[in-house]
Order: structure tokens, then sequence, then C-alpha cells
């Protein structure tokens, strides 16, 4: 249903952005759908990073406010995560979600590696 894609190598406090593409699935209700960006560095669990709601609410993890703006498009059904002053710490796979339920997301795309150079 989901497909991230921009990941890369970046140096520290370099940017990047990745897109996450709905399926033709899930078209239809995407608009409706709150859709999130997670994240899992080696060895770690995988954490929300953000949020948007169908309203346009966000909300971020303190490690990356003021830093990392999420995004929507529903026209093109797509969500985007800017990533700015990038950080070694920010190095991990990214996962975009949706289908929360209790909180926790049911559906999820492929990940997208992003590793930061220090």
């Amino acid at each position: 249903q989901l497909q991230a894609f921009g990941g890369g190598l970046v140096q520290a406090g370099g940017s990047l952005r990745l897109s996450c593409a709905a399926s033709a699935t899930i078209f239809s209700v995407f608009s409706r759908k709150t859709m999130g960006w997670y994240r899992q560095a080696p060895g770690k669990q995988r954490d929300l990073v953000a949020a948007i709601t169908s309203t346009g609410n966000t909300n971020y993890a303190d490690s990356v406010k003021g830093r990392f703006t999420i995004s929507r498009d529903n026209s093109k059904k797509r969500v985007y995560l800017q990533m700015n002053s990038l950080k070694p710490e920010d190095t991990a796979v990214y996962y975009c979600a949706t289908d929360f339920l209790d909180g926790s997301p049911r559906s999820w795309g492929q990940g997208t590696l992003v590793t930061v150079s220090s």
C-alpha cells in the first residue's frame, strides 16, 4: 500500500526529503488517513518520527522538532518528510505507515535507508 523512497547518504548538517507514495488500493481514502514516519536504527526499536492527520495536524518526536517537517499532498497521494540539519544519530531506516489503531499503525511501507556521516 505504501512505498517510501528518497533515502541516501548525506553529510551532517545536510538535508534530505523522503517521499511516501500510496498505492492505488488506498487512493480513494488517502485523504482521510493519518500518516506517519517511523525510523529504526540498528539494534534499536522502531520509533515515531512524525505524523500528520487528515486535517493537517502534526506531531513530532522531540529529537527532530525544529529540524524535520512532515507534509502531505492529497492530490498526489503522497506524504513527505523534509529533514534538515541532519545529525549522525538520525541514521536509520525510515518507514511510512498508516491505518492507526490505538496509536499504532497497522500498515507499513518498505523502508528507505538514511545514512548521515559525521
